[in-house]
């Protein structure tokens, strides 16, 4: 084992977490990182909200579960042994409407499930001492819900895999790969790396990386971009942690949320709206290619049948700010429209079947050497630590 090559395609917070697990668990072997872009957590892990979700939502049993409680505790101790913000502030869960109290029972009965520690159940006078200025009927408070800078972690783990010997090349977009003689080739235009496993950890190109390796169409990423509005500095302190709605189960968007950040200040959002570009954070971006794949995978037309109607609410939503804050405001009436400025956005790489079924958990498939991590949305920066741990002890009981 002491001459293999490991290649971890990916400089996100999961690819450089699968790249500090094998540089600790095969300290022999050269772990190399090839990133396509010019500098580390460029795409999701750059663009997402900071929360450490504790596990309030996802079904018991599953990896989502599973992966999601042991990263929160393995991701609060990295943070304090590197030196990276961590807060605690907590989140609420809020029910505005009576037809949601029954959404919020079956919520709180998988969070109970999951082990989320602290879990409460408030009424209204109980949210109002969580957070004064939030509204509503009941809700699910999670004091250990969380907030970092998952930039930061990603730089730290690039660190620590240099400083293990591997190696992290910047501007090195995978184009090929193939097997030659018991070994893989991965072309990055004129250069090749040669390596005995490879390890995808591609996000929002997952899907292409993985048809390389294996010839499987499907699942395909359909991208989401998800928009943020900046509370401005007047209306900052009227949240003290996050205030989420009760998502719909339908989907596997949170909805539009108030949440502290941790290098400061509030944001209201993301909404999920069809993106024209997988890397497009711009609601201007748009690649022919791109769209090409979504209209002519037969999942999106399935997708748009069943849900168009919530679709053109989303986009209503993109357009217009009131109409953006009106849905906000449910949940904390005193900040409106004029007290946001639109902010940031990300994209979400979200898996979606041939007959339009959403992945919900974690994917990640094997297949001669070459690990594909097919669907890794939220909660996987929460879990990326408990991830690559899974993902090194699947490769172990592959076989070298």
């Amino acid at each position: 084992m002491g001459e293999e090559t490991v290649g971890v395609v990916g400089g996100g917070i999961l690819g450089l977490a699968v790249a500090r697990e094998l540089t600790r668990r095969r300290p022999g072997a050269r772990i190399v990182v090839l990133e396509k872009e010019d500098a580390l957590a460029r795409h999701q892990t750059g663009h997402n909200s900071g929360v450490v979700h504790a596990g309030i939502y996802y079904r018991p049993g599953s990896l989502k579960a599973t992966l999601c409680a042991r990263g929160r505790l393995l991701l609060r101790d990295y943070c304090a042994e590197q030196g990276v913000a961590y807060e605690e502030c907590g989140k609420l869960v809020v029910a505005v409407t009576h037809d949601e109290i029954a959404r919020l029972d079956a919520l709180e009965h998988t969070a109970v499930l999951n082990g989320v520690p602290g879990l409460r159940r408030l009424d209204a006078a109980g949210i109002r001492e969580v957070e004064p200025y939030a509204a509503g009927l009941a809700a699910l408070h999670s004091p250990a819900t969380a907030i970092t800078d998952y930039v930061a972690i990603a730089q730290a783990m690039a660190r620590e895999v240099e400083a293990a010997g591997g190696e992290v090349l910047l501007g090195s977009e995978v184009t090929a790969l193939r097997r030659e003689a018991g070994r893989i080739v991965l072309g990055c235009g004129p250069r090749r790396h040669v390596v005995d496993r490879v390890v995808l950890c591609g996000g929002l190109q997952a899907d292409r990386l993985a048809r390389m390796a294996d010839g499987q169409d499907g699942p395909r990423i359909i991208p989401f971009r998800g928009e943020y509005m900046r509370v401005l500095p007047p209306k900052q302190e009227l949240v003290r942690g996050m205030v989420y709605p009760v998502p719909d189960p339908r989907y596997p968007f949170l909805g539009v949320h108030f949440t502290r950040r941790a290098g400061g200040g509030l944001e209201v959002g993301p909404n999920a709206v069809l993106a024209l570009q997988r890397e497009g954070y711009q609601r201007s971006d748009l690649s022919w290619r791109d769209v090409r794949e979504i209209a002519t995978w037969p999942g999106s037309r399935a997708l748009a049948r069943h849900h168009w109607r919530t679709g053109l609410k989303e986009v209503r939503g993109s357009l217009s700010v009131k109409a953006y804050m009106r849905a906000a405001q449910a949940y904390v009436p005193a900040i409106g429209a004029s007290d946001v400025v639109r902010g940031g956005a990300g994209v979400r790489a979200q898996a979606v079947e041939r007959d339009g079924t959403l992945v919900d958990d974690f994917r990640i498939t094997h297949a001669s050497g070459v690990t594909s991590v097919r669907n890794a949305p939220s909660p996987a920066a929460t879990s990326s630590l408990a991830i690559a741990e899974h993902v090194v002890e699947e490769i172990d009981r592959q076989g070298s």
